[in-house]
Parts: structure tokens; C-alpha cells; sequence
């Protein structure tokens, strides 16, 4: 293979740039390690300066990220004549550094941190608010946050909508113009089959969830299947919090949190799942790329692909619960003793317009995900206030799905995610759906035995394969870049409407 011969002032370069991305990630990665112990183990009467403490590092790691010196590397390195001598790695390095820098240049440092001590002390508001159905006690946090997301999405700059500026933190390249019609036509399915399962469909049997599991058994079970699944728990944990989260610390320290309802044993199951899809990834990222910018997954919507691809294509699958279940049924005999294989799957998969995003079925899912899309659209674009929230959220509910919150902390509090500043994540979620159902038509290529690994719980067969294709590469490509090398196409929103087509069909009898 030839050499690529590079001068010994491209190298000092190079290590110079090594140095800066090295201090980023551990800087980075004891913030993560704040925000966990923030949310799970932090007394309450501590948080508050504790909050101003990470806001002061996180103005560090921005401080770093768009300096002088920064600017100045990233100028070499992507100048004409020296980006094909540098390896794809060290490129993808520079991609990363370079979007980050070209967005946030321009926000001064005492603003930025301004933003992230508010942001930091916003989650214990929300927490608050939501135990006491108290948006009032929220409000004044949230109304500044939106002012400054505004204001971020002026400086970052945009070609058609201010939303764009944002959806591009969460998912590079994404637009509202691209957005737009893969949520229209999966809009559209979605509600003409959730009609038909109304009409004609075969009820299941979700009732039987409607009981007692204790939560010690559950978080017993918990623990039984993360292993199984593919969690290393020696590279990882497990604990409660009020909103479930993954936090990577590094490769090798990877934490998950759920939440434990003991009259919905669903909560807590499908929610410790979901977030191993996402612990999993981390695990399995290249070594070689710890400590390092592109130690964690591609982007926000392939990461979530990868944790409802577990949570929903595994997890409710009846090949899983024909693994699964005779276990459970050993942790909650007087629960299930009478109920059988088949009978849990189709309740599991039962469909129903909920008010909780977070415990909606895999159909309804994305018409929560449409609405708070809309809503955030409305909130950047100046259309709607902050306080107004309550009363528009309640109203895309009832659109939306036909139901109507009772307390706001069941409606426009539900969510952790406008706290911390997450505007723009939201489509994330039916991202990773869309992503998801595509990845499964080609890893149910590669392996035809896909299902019946399931079944047998070879679930290394399966986590090789995505290691292979997807989890080892980090954020070495564009989420675009990665789909395509998957799958051989760029988004299709074609997948999932047949992937819910034929699930729904088969559970409903319709």
C-alpha cells in the first residue's frame, strides 16, 4: 500500500491536535459522569451549585473547542493540499471539530456558559414540576432556554428554517424540507392502520399487566437479561432515575438508568432494553477511538435506531418471549402461571393511544414523536411562547392520538428533554425507527437465521453483526455516509411502514 509522506510540520500538527482532542473527551467524559450522578445519586440541597460547577466545564470544553488554537489546526489540516496526506480517522476527527467550531465560533464564552449553568439547574426545575404538576415552577427556565436556543440558531446560521440550525446538533445534514415528507408518509400509514386494528382488529389480552410485579423482581429480571442481551455489566451499570438515560463515561464505563413502576412492569423492562441498545453501542465502539472525539455512536437518530432496534424488532418479538418468558414466568409465577406465550407477545404489542411517549406502543410512538416536532418547529420559528405549551400540547394531543392529558405533568412535563436544551432531539426517536426498520432488512439478509437466534437467545450472533457494521465505526462516518454502507440506500421511509404493516397485521389478525 503506498506510504503517504507527511513533513515533520504536519506532524507537530497532528500531535498538537491528538493533545486538544485527548483534553476535550476527558473533560468531556467527567462531565458525563457529573450529569449521571446529578440525575441518580446527587442529594437535591447540593445540585445547585453543583450545577454552576459543571456549567464552568462545560465553558472549558467550549472554550477549547473554538479557540484560536483550534481554529488554527483545523485550517491546516482541511486546507487543500494536506487533507488527502492525513488518514480517514484524523479526517473524520477534523469533520467533527470543524462542524462544532463553525457552529458555536460565534456565541461568546460568557453566553455559552451562561446557557449551560441554566440548562444544568433546569433539570431539577423540571424535576420538581413534574412530581408536582407545577408547570409555573418550570416556566421561567424553559422560556429562557428557548430564548437562547433562538438565538444559537441565528448564530449558527440556516438556509430555510431556524429549526434546521438545530435538528443538524442531533442529526448532521437534516433538514425540515427532508424531514417533512418522511413524516408525512409515515404519518399517514400509521394512522390508517391504527384505524383498522380499532375497527377490525382481535383485542389482546393486556390486562394481565394490570396487576402488582414487585419491583425487586423486576429489577432482579433486570439484571438477568442484560448480560444475555449483549450488556456487559463489567463495562457497565445499572440504576434508577426519574427519566431513563444512558451516560457513557468511556467505552469501558458505560451506565444505564430506568424507572420502576410496580402496576407497569412494562416500564421498566422495555425501558432497560432500550437504553442497553444504546449501552451496547458504546461498548462495542473501536478502541482505538477512546479518548478521542469519535468514541461514541454516529449520530442521535442512529443511536436510537440501535436502542428501539433492541427495544422493539428483539424485544417485543414472539421469538424473544419464547426465550424470555418461561423465566418470567419464574419471577411472577402468580402473575403469568396461566398465561402463555402467545398471549403475552400480542400484549406486549397491544396498540393503543397512550398519554406517556415513553411507554407508547411501536405504532403510536411516532405520532408523539410528530407532535412534539411540530410544536418544537413553532417554538424556534417564533409562531407559539413557552407558556402558551400547556394548552397547544394538550390540543396536538387530542389531534394526534385522541386523548387528552388530565395534569400537565402527564402532558407537556413528560419530557426531560427541553431541560437540558435537547430541541432538536425529538426526531431522533422516529429517526431511529426509520433507521431501524431499514438495518433489519439487511441483517435479516446477511443472517437468514436472524429469528431463530432469537429464539434459541444466540444474541452474540446478532451483536457481532452490528458490531461489525455499525457499533466499531463510531462517529468514524456521517449517520448518511453509515446508513448507506449498511444498507446500499440512503433513508427510506418504505421499511418501517411494511415492518409495522406486517407486525400489526399478524398481532391483530387484521
Amino acid at each position: 500500500m503506498e506510504q503517504k509522506v507527511i513533513d515533520s510540520t504536519l506532524l507537530k500538527s497532528l500531535e498538537q491536535f491528538k493533545v486538544m482532542d485527548e483534553k476535550i473527551t476527558h473533560f468531556s467524559s467527567i462531565i458525563g459522569l457529573a450529569d449521571w450522578d446529578q440525575k441518580v445519586m446527587a442529594p437535591k440541597k447540593g445540585r445547585h451549585v453543583f450545577a454552576k460547577a459543571v456549567g464552568t466545564l462545560r465553558t472549558e470544553v467550549f472554550k477549547l473547542s473554538v479557540s484560536q488554537e483550534m481554529g488554527d489546526l483545523l485550517a491546516i489540516f482541511t486546507a487543500p493540499k494536506t487533507i488527502e496526506t492525513i488518514d480517514v480517522v484524523t479526517r473524520a476527527k477534523v469533520r467533527e471539530y470543524k462542524e462544532y467550531y463553525q457552529k458555536f465560533k460565534s456565541i461568546p464564552a460568557d453566553l455559552f456558559q451562561e446557557y449551560s449553568v441554566l440548562t444544568a439547574q433546569a433539570n431539577d426545575a423540571w424535576e420538581e414540576a413534574r412530581e408536582n404538576n407545577d408547570f409555573a415552577r418550570y416556566l421561567p427556565y424553559l422560556e429562557k432556554i428557548v430564548g437562547f436556543k433562538r438565538k444559537f440558531a441565528e448564530l449558527y446560521g440556516y438556509e430555510e428554517h431556524p429549526y434546521d440550525a438545530l435538528l443538524d446538533e442531533f442529526e448532521p445534514g437534516l433538514t425540515v424540507k427532508r424531514l417533512d415528507p418522511l413524516f408525512a408518509k409515515l404519518r399517514e400509514s400509521s394512522v390508517k392502520l391504527l384505524v383498522r386494528i380499532q375497527q377490525h382488529g382481535k383485542p389482546t389480552q393486556a390486562e394481565v399487566f394490570d396487576q402488582s410485579f414487585t419491583i425487586e423482581k423486576q429489577k432482579e429480571f433486570n439484571r438477568y437479561i442484560l448480560p444475555i442481551i449483549g450488556f456487559d455489566m463489567e463495562a457497565g451499570r445499572l440504576d434508577e432515575t426519574v427519566h431513563p438515560f444512558a451516560q457513557t463515561i468511556t467505552i469501558g464505563d458505560v451506565r444505564l438508568t430506568t424507572r420502576y413502576l410496580e402496576r407497569n412492569v412494562r416500564s421498566a423492562l422495555f425501558g432497560t432494553i432500550h437504553e442497553a441498545g444504546h449501552g451496547i453501542y458504546e461498548q462495542h465502539v473501536n478502541p482505538e477511538f477512546e479518548e478521542s472525539v469519535l468514541q461514541s455512536g454516529a449520530s442521535f437518530g442512529i443511536h436510537e435506531s440501535q436502542s428501539r432496534f433492541l427495544e422493539n424488532m428483539v424485544g417485543r418479538s414472539k421469538e424473544f418471549w419464547s426465550y424470555f418468558f418461561p423465566k418470567l414466568q419464574e419471577y411472577f409465577p402468580e402473575q403469568l402461571e396461566s398465561v402463555s406465550v402467545e398471549e403475552f407477545y400480542r400484549a406486549v404489542n397491544t396498540v393503543e393511544p397512550s398519554l406517556i411517549r415513553v411507554e407508547a406502543d411501536e405504532l403510536t410512538y411516532n405520532l408523539h414523536i410528530m407532535m412534539r416536532y411540530e410544536i418544537e418547529k413553532s417554538l424556534i420559528g417564533g409562531e407559539i411562547e413557552a407558556k402558551d405549551l400547556p394548552e397547544i400540547w394538550n390540543q396536538k394531543m387530542q389531534d394526534y392520538l385522541g386523548v387528552t392529558p388530565s395534569t400537565d405533568s402527564e402532558g407537556v412535563l413528560q419530557d426531560v428533554h427541553w431541560s437540558f436544551g435537547g430541541i432538536g432531539y425529538f426526531p431522533s426517536y422516529s429517526l431511529g425507527n426509520l433507521y431501524a426498520a431499514q438495518i433489519l432488512r439487511t441483517i435479516q439478509k446477511d443472517l437468514p437465521d436472524f429469528n431463530n437466534h432469537i429464539e434459541k437467545g444466540r444474541f452474540d450472533l446478532i451483536q457481532a453483526w452490528l458490531k461489525e457494521n455499525i457499533h466499531q465505526y463510531g462517529k468514524l462516518y456521517t449517520p448518511n455516509e453509515l446508513i448507506v454502507k449498511i444498507t446500499g440506500e440512503e433513508l427510506n421511509a418504505d421499511y418501517l411502514v411494511e415492518y409495522l404493516e406486517k407486525k400489526y397485521t399478524e398481532v391483530y389478525g387484521i
